[in-house]
Order: structure tokens, then C-alpha cells, then sequence
């Protein structure tokens, strides 16, 4: 790699660095629930040393992630008193970090550096892919591990060197313990095992082809082996929450599958994610520099297959575009669904490249090679103000932001801190979700930002978590704070009807009722 290739990949760390950990700490605002049962569960493996390959709450979750979460929480909180939000969230930011390099050496592998180049640089600066990098979801292993692994595996192909081939192995048996979506991408596996085999038996190289799939194969085997086990014996966690929105729980399911294929390809340039944990008020999931070069790209690889130009190349991108669209097209809710379709991110951004490339090059040999680099310059440095101030200025900032991470939750969670610990504390969950020990989701952020999951720390705590049909149960001879987690204003009524004793107080986030 040229001395000037190394200064641009890492000019674009640097930039994908300060994306990711710039105001980590704040943005985004509050904590959401699925994020705190992530934190819980790592809080809770810590405190009885009980590590798991799969956490079966809030409807099932791999356990890779939240165990590396465990490990950042316990050196954290070596020097701080209660856990926060951000201390999920770092681990995000490393990999999301992680994958622009990761993307930079697989294209860079497939197709050239500078192709490479600009699809690291748009996926440094993509809101996409840098709003997942600050939230503490799991899936944002999915692009690290996936083109990891590829990248290390035609690299075993290339060069034909097996410790290429034992990194791949165990970095796409990871895969196995990240997120639902990660499950179809054996598929790109066999696509790649079987035209290197075209290839390797025209070269008459079949044993050597041979070799690098078996040590490929046994690594694979060894990492995903603890999974694999754990659904054999609980085959009910394995398909978890996908079975609740696949288009075959549907009348129609082609129909639904049509829609939802046709929703996926569009969220690119037109219509985006519009869920506000995901995206910004449902704009395009590419700014409009970036979804125009993807448009350009991909016209360009449907273009030589079409032309039956059937380089790896283009056929690789085609399946791996094909195949992590599968995850999301083949379910209903809420799409397009920028999460679920989170595979896809980095052959979106190897479209994008090519057709940065093509744009670059067509204006060094329509005008001089000043003007092309300028010309480029101008389009990187607009697409990254773009990306700035719709991520840190307009949705960082934007009020559905705010709730849609359940900031007010996380401030209730930081007051309760801040109370003395011999303070009776009732935190009234008037709020409905998945029960996890009998208690909604909605509970898990105050939980964890007090560190209140498990009943001995909510007992040391004077921390204790009531649903509305537990109010009798409430000692009123006992002088204590309750607050429920919903703004109601039928909860309140009920309260200052059933307690005499109480004074309501009103917070910009919740409301105190103070027994007297």
C-alpha cells in the first residue's frame, strides 16, 4: 500500500473516530430500554460471574455483545459510582470505528484503493451507519464481523496463506453471536467457496483449495460451536422475535415480501427508515451525494452482468446486496428498517465508491487532473456537512429524539441517584412492554442507570419497582418517594384519590409524589 493511500485511510479513521466518539456522552440523549437490558444483563454476568452465549429477555439477544459490554463496564465503573449510558455505547463506537477499516481492506482487496477509499470515507461520515456506531444494539457487529471475515477469507484465496483462512473462520463464527440477520450470510460464503473452486480446479489447484476451506471450516466450527449447541438444546430462542414479523405470518406473504423488497431498495435515495431511533424523520438512509454515486455504481455492476461480464467482482456485490436484503424484505413491520438491513451497509458503501471513481475519473479525463480532485474534494467536504449537522445539529437536538431514547426515563434514573440510599424509593412502571421478572421494559433504563436490576441491589438501594395493580400493597404508615414512569394524568388522579398523604411535585421529566 502506497505511502499516500496510508495518510488518506488514516485521515478517514481520524474522521470516522471523532464521528463516532464526539459527545458520546450526551448524544444520543437519554438511554433505551433495549440498550439498558443489554447493560443489565452485563451488570448482572458480572456480579455472579455468569456469562452467556444467549440472553433469552426482551426476546432473545446473542450474548457476544453484551458480554464485551461487561468487560468495558467493569473498568468503568472502577472509578465511578453508577453505571451510564455511554459506557454501553463506547463499545459501538470501537467497532463501528473497526468496520471503515475493515471495509477499506475488503474493497480495496476486491476492487482498487481508490474505490476503497471513497467508500470508507462515505461510510465514515454516513448517518447510517454512524447513528448505530453510538447506540449500544448489538447488531452493529453484523458489517464489523461480516467484512472481516470476507475480507480475510478472499485474502486466504489470494494469497493462499491459511492463517488468512483460520482469522476468517473465527470471525464469521462470531457472526453467530451478533443479530438475527448475520444468519443468511452463509450465503455469500457459498458463492465465494464455489467459484474459487471454478477457479482453483482450472488452475489444477484443487488440494490447495482444499486445505484453505478445511482450516476455514474447522476454525468455524470450533467458534460457533457454543451456540450452535445452546439452540440445539433450546431450539425455541432461535428464530426469537423474527417469527413475530415475517411476512408469513401474513395473509399474502409474496405480496408482503414484494413490498418490503421494493420499500428496501427505495430507502437508499427516497424514503427512509422513519423510525427516529434509527434515522431522521424518514429522509434517505444516503445523503444525496452519496445516494447519487450509489445509483451510479450500481448501474455500473448491473450493467456488466448484463452484460454477462461475470467478474468476482460484481457478482460478490450483487449476492451479498441480495442476500443481507433477505433479513428485512422477508418481514413486514416497521420497513424499510435501516437496523434490520444493517448488512448491508458496507456493500451500499462499495456502491457509492464505484461510482465516486467513475465520477472522478470522467472529470480528470473530461477536464484536467486539478479540476477532477477538486471537483471531488467539494463533493466529499458538502456530503460530510451534510452528515454533521443532520446527525450533532438536527437530530441530536430534535425533541423525538429525545423520547425516542426515553431521555426522561434516563433523568429519573440519575435523580433517584442523587436521593440519600436510606430514602424509601417506588417507581410505579405505568408503562407497557415485554416482561422481563414479571416488570414492563420500560423499567430497564431507570434499572440500569441506578444499578437496581437484581433484588439485592434494589434492596441496598431502597429501590423498588411497583405495577398499577400493586398499589395496595404500599405501606402508608412509611414515610417514601413514588413516581411513576409515565407523565399520566389518570396515574395521577389514582394516586392523590388513593393516598392522602401524598404531595405531587412536577419535574420536567416525571412527577414526585412525596408521602408525608
Amino acid at each position: 500500500m502506497s505511502k499516500k493511500t496510508t495518510t488518506f485511510i488514516l485521515l478517514i479513521l481520524i474522521i470516522a473516530s471523532f464521528f463516532r466518539f464526539a459527545n458520546l456522552t450526551s448524544i444520543p440523549p437519554g438511554l433505551y430500554p433495549d440498550e439498558a437490558m443489554n447493560g443489565n444483563n452485563a451488570l448482572f454476568a458480572l456480579e455472579n460471574n455468569d456469562f452467556r452465549v444467549y440472553y433469552p429477555e426482551n426476546n432473545g439477544r446473542e450474548g457476544l455483545f453484551i458480554n464485551i459490554q461487561a468487560l468495558f463496564l467493569k473498568f468503568f465503573l472502577s472509578f465511578s459510582n453508577y453505571p451510564q449510558a455511554w459506557m454501553l455505547r463506547i463499545v459501538s463506537a470501537i467497532f463501528g470505528t473497526l468496520t471503515v477499516l475493515g471495509v477499506f481492506l475488503l474493497i480495496k482487496t476486491v476492487f482498487n484503493s481508490q474505490i476503497a477509499l471513497f467508500s470508507s470515507f462515505f461510510l465514515a461520515i454516513s448517518f447510517w451507519h454512524v447513528n448505530f456506531s453510538r447506540i449500544g444494539f448489538r447488531a452493529i457487529l453484523v458489517p464489523f464481523l461480516l467484512s472481516w471475515s470476507l475480507y480475510w477469507l478472499i485474502k486466504a484465496f489470494q494469497n493462499k496463506k491459511m492463517g488468512s483462512a483460520i482469522f476468517s473462520g473465527i470471525f464469521f463464527g462470531l457472526g453467530f453471536y451478533t443479530y438475527i440477520a448475520f444468519r443468511v450470510a452463509p450465503i455469500i460464503i457459498l458463492f465465494i467457496l464455489i467459484y474459487n473452486f471454478i477457479h482453483f480446479r482450472r488452475q489444477k489447484e484443487l488440494k490447495t483449495f482444499l486445505k484453505i476451506i478445511l482450516i476455514w471450516f474447522l476454525f468455524f466450527i470450533i467458534t460457533i460451536l457454543p451456540i450452535a449447541l445452546y439452540f440445539l438444546h433450546n431450539p425455541q430462542d432461535f428464530m426469537g422475535r423474527a417469527t413475530q414479523v415475517s411476512i408469513f405470518e401474513k395473509p399474502n406473504p409474496l405480496w408482503e415480501f414484494i413490498k418490503s423488497f421494493v420499500k428496501t431498495l427505495l430507502m437508499f435515495n427516497f424514503v427512509g427508515d422513519c423510525n427516529f431511533r434509527h434515522n431522521f424523520s424518514c429522509k434517505p438512509e444516503l445523503d444525496f451525494i452519496a445516494g447519487a454515486f450509489f445509483l451510479i455504481g450500481f448501474y455500473l455492476i448491473i450493467k456488466k452482468v448484463i452484460k454477462k461480464q461475470f467478474d468476482f467482482a460484481s457478482l460478490f456485490l450483487i449476492v451479498w446486496f441480495l442476500v443481507m436484503a433477505m433479513p428485512v424484505s422477508f418481514t413486514y413491520e416497521g420497513v424499510p428498517h435501516a437496523l434490520r438491513s444493517i448488512g448491508l451497509i458496507p456493500c451500499v458503501f462499495a456502491f457509492v465508491g464505484i461510482g465516486a471513481s467513475k465520477i472522478y475519473q470522467l472529470t480528470k479525463q473530461n477536464f484536467s487532473s486539478k479540476t477532477g480532485r477538486y471537483l471531488i474534494l467539494a463533493f466529499l467536504f458538502i456530503s460530510l456537512a451534510i452528515n454533521y449537522n443532520l446527525y450533532f445539529l438536527k437530530w441530536a437536538n430534535n425533541q423525538k429524539t429525545y423520547y425516542a431514547f426515553n431521555a426522561n426515563y434516563y433523568a429519573l434514573g440519575n435523580y433517584l441517584n442523587q436521593l440519600p440510599k436510606e430514602q424509601l424509593k417506588y417507581i410505579l412502571v405505568n408503562a407497557n412492554g415485554v416482561l422481563v421478572n414479571n416488570i414492563p421494559m420500560p423499567a430497564q433504563t431507570v434499572m440500569f442507570v441506578t444499578n437496581t436490576y437484581s433484588p439485592q441491589n434494589q434492596q441496598k438501594r431502597n429501590i423498588f419497582y411497583l405495577l398499577p395493580s400493586d398499589l395496595d400493597k404500599l405501606n402508608n404508615s412509611q414515610s417514601f418517594i413514588l413516581i411513576p414512569l409515565e407523565k399520566d394524568e389518570k396515574t395521577k388522579n389514582l394516586l392523590l384519590q388513593k393516598f392522602s398523604n401524598l404531595i405531587f411535585e412536577e419535574n420536567k421529566n416525571f412527577w414526585i409524589f412525596k408521602s408525608i
